[in-house]
């Protein structure tokens, strides 16, 4: 799939690549799995060889994760029983979305800043964020941020690899399990000095 897409963007004018950079993006967040992120990278790479500007193209793709958040979210808040029940959407089942309410429960906004960077769950935390009714607003500003960063990312990567862009598939994949783990390391060391800040403060107040 991804090969064919290359393929057929190879040679559009800019307009033509940064729509194309939408849509890629924008389907992702809806249909996993997707190259979304290894075309990211292709992007880069055009950037570097200076066929993109880079400001251009990282709003693209940002709009375009917020766009397929904000649809996932709309189709979970409206019709997410529905959906999970459906044998359609093998990606979306009812253990994996207790699990993902469970995450928003303990960790709240976090999960949502976390999200691009969280591998195998990004279309099942933004549609599972609409079944739980998570307010829209702040939602679309944490996502907006977690999209920004990681796009930013891989624009960058590919900017560096230029022609070798290609070889950053398996890269990907074992850095989003690597940052998975930092990032779960940073809310877990976040809570527990909460938690003792508090147990302080209330012995502070017993005596």
């Amino acid at each position: 799939m991804l090969e064919f897409i290359v393929a057929t963007v190879s040679g559009w004018p800019v307009w033509g690549l940064l729509l194309a950079t939408f849509v890629v993006v924008y389907i992702e967040n809806l249909i996993p799995p997707w190259p979304g992120d290894v075309f990211l990278v292709f992007v880069g790479a055009l950037i570097g060889m200076q066929v993109l500007p880079l400001t251009e193209a990282l709003g693209a793709a940002t709009v375009g994760s917020f766009a397929g958040f904000a649809s996932a979210y709309g189709l979970g808040r409206r019709y997410g029983e529905t959906i999970a029940q459906s044998p359609l959407v093998p990606f979306i089942t009812p253990p994996l979305i207790v699990k993902v309410e469970r995450w928003f429960d303990k960790y709240h906004g976090l999960i949502i800043v976390c999200n691009r960077f969280l591998a195998g769950t990004r279309a099942v935390i933004s549609f599972t964020a609409g079944i739980v009714k998570l307010p829209f607003p702040r939602t679309m500003v944490y996502a907006t941020i977690s999209s920004l960063a990681w796009n930013y990312i891989l624009l960058s990567i590919g900017m560096q690899l230029g022609e070798r862009w290609r070889d950053v598939d398996t890269y990907i994949a074992t850095y989003g399990w690597i940052v998975t783990g930092l990032m779960a390391i940073v809310v877990i060391a976040f809570y527990w000095r909460r938690t003792k800040r508090k147990r302080q403060t209330r012995k502070s107040a017993a005596s």
